[in-house]
């Protein structure tokens, strides 16, 4: 949708461009999975760090020499660091952001040494496994992703991460909460696509909606009587095509999942009422549709 949406307000016809732009964004959003995933990594071993200096000092205390390393060898950060999987990745993408920036390590650090949560967790007396994965779980979703500096950082380093970030920390929180004693071995990172044909579906989808534009405009230029086209938001336009466009040219996708899925699109990117007006314009497409046999939709409960 923005894709299309810079199309239009830079009156550019540059299908290919803006196709590989799009395709460059979405394989970004696996780079921000691994920043963030990555930070719990740094995280720890910047506590290391500090708890192996604090050790040396030639003054150190009784507990700096002997400190309680609960939140070091939580099992979770533990899982993390030495994960092959993970590693993997960033040494492939070469990330190392952390490393260059990791002030905002110690930031991160310094807001979970300061918190209650940690204070508890750290004076609890017990030991574990659900324990560990609930203060990380707790870490990362209410002293990291909320941390204004860290979102700073990543809105400056990409701009196309301002929307990614809330479906990134979704993921990683539900990997976390789905981590179970007995399978701390088999954790693996989430692949950016599910198959070729989930890829493939960016691209065509993409190419269909810019290519039929004054086609798919026109299914639904006679449903808004009370509207003058020029009156409606671009946004919804382009939603409007997009949902038609996979009506008619994806007979795969089930009807509501289309409607539900652009339906949550308006609400986040356009205007108040879009929903609702949105809504109703594919209501009566579907209806319209499916009384002159124009949905081709194949397999079941896809209506």
């Amino acid at each position: 949708m923005q894709s299309i949406y810079a199309m239009h307000q830079n009156g550019s016809d540059n299908l290919e461009g803006q196709e590989k732009f799009l395709l460059h964004s979405i394989d970004n959003i696996q780079e921000l999975y691994l920043i963030m995933l990555s930070s719990l990594v740094e995280i720890r071993n910047a506590e290391l760090h500090f708890l192996e200096v604090s050790s040396k000092k030639h003054l150190a205390t009784a507990s700096e020499k002997n400190p309680d390393r609960k939140f070091v060898d939580n099992r979770i950060l533990q899982l993390l660091s030495g994960n092959h999987s993970l590693n993997s990745a960033l040494e492939d993408r070469k990330i190392n952001n952390w490393y260059l920036n990791e002030d905002y390590i110690r930031i991160l650090l310094s807001a979970i040494k300061t918190s209650n949560a940690y204070e508890q967790y750290m004076s609890s007396g017990r030991d574990s496994f659900e324990e560990d994965r609930d203060f990380i779980l707790h870490a990362f979703m209410d002293i990291i992703v909320p941390n204004e500096k860290l979102y700073e950082y990543l809105e400056d380093n990409k701009l196309t991460w301002i929307d990614d970030i809330p479906v990134v920390n979704t993921q990683i929180i539900k990997e976390l909460k789905g981590i179970k004693p007995e399978e701390t071995e088999v954790f693996r990172i989430s692949k950016l696509y599910k198959d070729t044909e989930d890829k493939e579906f960016v691209s065509l989808l993409f190419r269909k909606t810019v290519l039929n534009e004054s086609e798919l405009a026109r299914e639904y230029i006679d449903k808004t009587p009370n509207w003058d086209s020029e009156r409606i938001a671009e946004v919804d336009t382009i939603i409007l095509k997009m949902a038609i466009c996979e009506f008619l040219k994806f007979p795969s996708i089930p009807v509501k999942v289309t409607i539900n899925e652009y339906l949550e699109i308006a609400k986040e990117y356009s205007t108040p009422k879009s929903s609702i007006f949105i809504n109703g314009i594919l209501d009566n497409l579907v209806r319209e549709f499916q009384s002159t046999d124009k949905l081709k939709k194949t397999g079941r409960g896809l209506m």
